[in-house]
């Protein structure tokens, strides 16, 4: 594929970023993977997220301040190595690449086992490599032809949650699919309370509900590409806090009412608890079909993400030159190409190696969305202190109560970082995570990319 030293194209509109946000932060893990954060615990799980959400929420505004200011690819890389300094910028976007890798290597497999489910003889890794040449061929298209897929993507998972909130709130008001009986919202207290494990249920819990986030900053990524970044990065980033309790917060409040919390998980997905009590008989299927799309969105956008990453690092001098050229259709094809390329060592490893060697390298994961946040928000305080007043009064998007906002944010980020370390299930995140920031310092170093010289910024979107 021909490529060359043009810019990103500007191809993707207001309602791509708008459902790529939303979408970015509704994952598998609510369909699937909310059962295991509700055994810990309990109804407190609502106020989990509530106050993660609520620090997610300063964290997007953090980084919609520095994007509408300064709409590129590479985001908060690009920000970190600006505001922070060459090493910041480069530990953090190839962190970033590497951690969608990783995601996007469990997706494709999770794409394997749901279409199990209907095509039981046909191998898995057949349909765990479709998945990545699919979602390779749209990454490769244009961006529009990724922002559509990951408009319709965002919209089923959307509708499937508003009929389940809607249709679980008819069961527990007015009794639909009960017999008539309204189930009322009591088992959010009569089952040990509403808090049955304690404030260290709440906090166990805090860990996964962190991680259940992790993407939603991918909207900052848009804004290279976005055609009004100016107007569609703000509306997407304000929503973010009514997206999550909305979608978090209410999914969770009418399953935890209908369900006693102790037996969530023991009969299969709540989601499809509800959908059949609703007369729905085929909602297995429907479920399946829908975290088949959630799994597929997420390598679609874990591909976006890598290709954009290791565009801006060459940019920055940080990673081979070559991808920072792009296609005759405006994306970044050689950077695409190198993380499509990766993949397939990765599914092949996924295969080969023990499983406990994969957890250990999806731990990066974990500290990679962490240091991501964390690297946003003093990013963002460092690019405050650059400004004047005027300046600052000048900014098109200002983050809320700066600087108190940014640094009870931090405090949070640390707080899980402190639960990590006490629980043995995530204690190994904090040790893979850092030697790998070490060893990609030493790597910096050894090469000599302390010393190479920054690559302007001529290849800037337009």
């Amino acid at each position: 594929m021909q490529a060359s030293e043009q810019a990103l194209k500007r191809g993707l509109g207001e309602r791509h970023i708008r459902l790529m946000a939303l979408g970015s932060a509704i994952g598998v893990g609510l369909f699937l993977g909310s059962a295991n954060a509700i055994k810990l615990a309990g109804p407190a799980i609502l106020l989990s997220y509530i106050l993660g959400g609520g620090a997610i929420f300063i964290i997007m505004r953090a980084l919609g301040e520095m994007a509408v200011h300064n709409p590129v690819a590479g985001s908060f890389s690009r920000y970190a190595q600006d505001y922070l300094g060459p090493l910041a910028g480069y530990l953090t976007g190839w962190t970033y690449w590497f951690m969608w890798l990783v995601t996007c290597i469990a997706e494709i497999t999770a794409v394997g086992i749901y279409m199990s489910v209907w095509f039981p003889d046909v191998p898995q890794w057949i349909w765990a490599l479709a998945a990545m040449l699919s979602m390779g061929a749209v990454n490769l298209a244009t961006v529009r032809a990724y922002g559509e897929f990951e408009f319709w993507f965002a919209m089923i998972k959307v509708v499937t949650i508003v009929l389940m909130i809607v249709g679980g709130a008819c069961m527990i008001v007015f009794g639909l699919g009960n017999h008539g009986v309204a189930t009322g919202i009591s088992n959010l207290w009569t089952h040990g309370g509403f808090f049955p494990n304690g404030a260290q249920g709440m906090l166990m819990a805090l860990q996964m509900v962190m991680f259940a986030y992790l993407g939603v900053e991918m909207v900052g990524l848009t804004a290279g590409e976005a055609a009004n970044p100016n107007k569609s990065i703000p509306q997407a980033i304000n929503s973010v806090f009514w997206r999550i309790l909305i979608f978090y917060v209410g999914a969770l409040l009418v399953i935890l009412s209908i369900y006693p919390w102790n037996e969530l998980g023991t009969h299969g997905s709540p989601f499809v608890m509800t959908f059949e009590r609703l007369g729905i008989k085929s909602a297995a299927g429907i479920i399946n079909f829908v975290v088949l799309t959630a799994a597929l969105s997420s390598c679609n956008g874990g591909l976006y993400s890598t290709g954009r990453m290791l565009y801006n690092l060459a940019q920055q001098g940080q990673a081979p030159r070559p991808f920072a050229s792009t296609s005759t259709s405006g994306v970044p094809s050689r950077a695409i190409m190198v993380s499509i390329v990766a993949l397939l060592a990765g599914v092949l490893l996924n295969y080969l190696v023990p499983e406990k060697v994969f957890v250990w390298v999806t731990a990066i994961s974990t500290f990679a969305a962490i240091w991501t946040w964390g690297i946003i928000l003093v990013s963002q305080m460092a690019f405050r202190r650059r400004l004047s007043a005027i300046e600052c009064d000048r900014l098109a998007f200002r983050m809320p109560f700066y600087p108190y906002g940014s640094w009870i944010a931090l405090a949070f980020l640390l707080l899980v970082i402190g639960l990590m370390a006490y629980f043995p299930d995530t204690r190994v995140a904090l040790i893979v995570g850092p030697l790998w920031l070490v060893l990609l310092t030493v790597l910096y170093y050894a090469l000599g990319l302390a010393k190479r010289p920054i690559v302007g910024q001529a290849a800037e979107s337009r």
